[in-house]
């Protein structure tokens, strides 16, 4: 994996909205997977804050989302068909 590649996927675990099932299918990398890469590639603070707000958060798992949050993709984003 690129470095390209590792931080886009760390912005997307940063980001509220998107499941780590979207990484999975993007990437092939499980929640526990980007958990190690974040714990390798964050700070020992970024990374206490990022699993602080991350962990129980309904947004970040599909099986816990709302079907009223919704998505809106920019041109650059990949965009589930």
């Amino acid at each position: 994996m690129d470095n390209v590649d590792e931080s886009r996927i760390i912005e997307m675990a940063w980001e509220d909205r998107t499941p780590f099932e979207a990484i999975d299918t993007l990437y092939g990398l499980c929640e526990s997977e980007v958990i190690k890469m974040m714990r390798r590639q964050l700070k020992p603070s970024s990374f206490k804050l990022w699993r602080s707000r991350v962990a129980g958060r309904k947004t970040k798992h599909l099986a816990l989302r709302s079907a009223k949050v919704s998505r809106a993709y920019c041109s650059r984003q990949y965009k589930p068909k």
